[in-house]
């Protein structure tokens, strides 16, 4: 009879662990690093005033209450307003816009910078000929037989 109330207590005692909540809990440092500062604009895990204090005792107050790290950072939200956040949510797809639009600017700066230098590869040669061949143009009778004497004179 107390064998079976210790398989049964045993039992219990395995199920415990596995009835407690699935959802993940926090810390305070983990939530400081995503969290800003709002009176000094700095992420909180870095920030050193009475208010970054303040806004540490509330997150230890909202982490000690078994809040998840998304429910602490939207009571934070709630308190101090969107700019608390260090980055911005996904709700609006604006953070998705402020990391793919940098790299697309970069890459077509890229594009744009290899088109120019393929342009200035095939123009380089074409250039030179058209300005020699407009120099040459340009030059007279009498201007061309004194070069010409000159070389003759400097081959010399």
């Amino acid at each position: 009879m107390i064998r079976r109330a210790l398989i049964v207590v045993a039992a219990l005692l395995l199920l415990l662990p596995a009835a407690a909540p699935a959802a993940p809990q926090t810390s305070l440092q983990e939530v400081e690093r995503e969290v800003m500062c709002t009176t000094c604009g700095v992420p909180l895990q870095v920030a050193e005033s009475p208010a970054a204090d303040a806004q540490r005792r509330q997150i230890r107050r909202l982490v000690d209450a078994g809040l998840t790290k998304r429910q602490v950072e939207d009571r934070l939200v709630t308190i101090y307003g969107p700019q608390v956040l260090a980055m911005p949510r996904d709700d609006t797809g604006l953070s998705l816009t402020a990391y793919v639009l940098p790299a697309l600017l970069v890459l077509l700066a890229g594009g744009m910078v290899a088109g120019a230098a393929r342009t200035w590869r095939r123009r380089t040669p074409r250039d030179v000929t058209s300005s020699l061949s407009a120099t040459e143009s340009h030059i007279s009778d009498a201007a061309a037989a004194r070069v010409a004497a000159d070389l003759e004179d400097y081959e010399r």
